[in-house]
């Protein structure tokens, strides 16, 4: 029986299923809102709270430029420097949840984020589907002795298989769709149980799909111990996540539909829904629970999660070391570089030609 136990609750082995809404960065760095935001997660029937530790440098160089996102183009890494907040925001908010009887987490994306977060002992760590190769920073919160809950999106077996036995079974994983939003019909969510066995982890699911309740009704038909949803006071907001986000009405539909499915039971639900959607549907929705990319994900592979990069100017013969190497994010304006499996290896190499700063390390750089 795969069980974790986070925040003295054990995830798993038939306990109820974990509903956490994911603030993100809807607060916009104001800590009044973000207190609004755990509030009416609270009152709409949330077991926990989530924010994103956000450093723009642990995430991208600042080449990427402007990104299109749910809710326009923007200039991203100048948008994350402007939600860097300091320990004692996250502290505020971490013991405000509590006072509410909220569970803490947050997302972590580089050293510093992590260092700043261990220290606040939050319930748990999130590692978010693109730093599921970023093996660096697993190393490093597989250390903290905290529950670590990692989520597998735009990622293959081997990709989950290469993470969960850095963060071990003190782990519980997030199957994801890393579109937003992705499409229902995308999300496969026979593969629940089937993760959750051959990795020996507790499984659930992280939701970018609109409706409030399809997906986290039917995963929880499949075992699915904690479903994540972006959570925002309002779709119009202007947060990073906004526009695909819910709001307090549909996080409160999102648990009362949880808690129903944990009323009725599996059977009783999938007939329900296959009345109320359409049996081809809900079949689309569940999947054939055969691991693979979703359509809608496939071409981030690469560049929404980790590369190694030039955070300088390399000139040819320089010595490449942490001072001119950054493991981040691609995005779609500049090019893929090697894994970061391969940073210790490259490190004190010399490359034969110049590399941009920003532009990806590619074994090109490097053979003579």
């Amino acid at each position: 029986m795969n069980v974790v136990n986070i925040g003295g609750r054990e995830i798993g082995g038939g306990a109820p299923c974990q509903i956490v809404a994911e603030l993100g960065t809807a607060h916009g760095g104001d800590l009044d809102q973000a207190f609004r935001l755990v509030e009416a997660a609270a009152a709409a029937g949330a077991d926990a709270v989530k924010l994103q530790a956000v450093f723009a440098d642990e995430i991208l160089h600042p080449a990427v430029g402007s990104v299109d996102l749910p809710g326009g183009r923007v200039d991203l890494y100048k948008r994350f420097q402007e939600l860097e907040r300091d320990a004692d925001f996250y502290a505020a908010v971490r013991e405000h949840a509590r006072k509410l009887g909220l569970l803490f987490f947050c997302s972590v994306f580089g050293s510093r984020s992590l260092r700043l977060v261990a220290a606040l002992k939050p319930e748990a760590l999130k590692i978010a589907s693109p730093e599921i190769n970023h093996l660096p920073l697993l190393r490093e919160a597989a250390s903290c002795g905290l529950p670590v809950i990692v989520s597998g999106g735009v990622a293959t077996l081997s990709d989950l298989e290469r993470a969960l036995t850095i963060t071990g079974k003190n782990s519980l994983l997030l199957h994801c769709v890393t579109a937003y939003p992705a499409p229902e019909e995308e999300y496969n969510l026979r593969l629940i149980p089937r993760l959750s066995a051959v990795f020996g982890v507790p499984a659930g699911v992280s939701d970018h799909s609109l409706d409030a309740e399809l997906v986290p009704a039917l995963a929880v038909t499949q075992g699915a111990v904690m479903i994540e949803k972006h959570f925002t006071l309002s779709r119009e907001g202007g947060g990073l996540d906004d526009t695909i986000a819910q709001d307090p009405a549909g996080l409160t539909r999102l648990c009362q539909a949880v808690r129903r499915v944990e009323a009725e039971g599996p059977r009783a639900t999938r007939e329900r829904l296959e009345a109320e959607h359409g049996k081809e549907r809900v079949q689309a929705v569940l999947g054939s629970g055969v691991k693979q990319l979703a359509p809608a994900e496939a071409a981030n592979y690469g560049r929404s999660n980790r590369s190694i990069h030039a955070l300088t100017d390399i000139a040819p013969g320089e010595v490449l070391s942490a001072r001119n190497l950054c493991i981040v994010r691609t995005e779609k304006n500049l090019n893929p570089g090697l894994g970061p499996e391969y940073y210790d290896l490259v490190i004190g190499k010399t490359p034969r030609r110049a590399v941009a700063a920003g532009a990806g390390l590619v074994w090109e750089d490097l053979l003579r």
